[in-house]
């Protein structure tokens, strides 16, 4: 079972999850970033990203 470390950093005033999965693979909150656009519904941001 892979060991999953979370930390969190801040940039322009929201905070941003990182996820270290075995010191191999980083995963970086993608809804976290969408926060920057839209701090109401990043969703929205988030779907427009997958559209395109």
């Amino acid at each position: 079972m892979s060991k999953v470390k979370k930390d969190t950093i801040e940039v322009k005033g929201v905070a941003i999850q990182i996820y270290t999965e075995d010191f191999k693979n980083d995963y970086v909150s993608l809804t976290d970033i969408a926060k920057y656009k839209n701090r109401e519904e990043p969703n929205v941001v988030v779907a427009n990203w997958m559209r395109n």
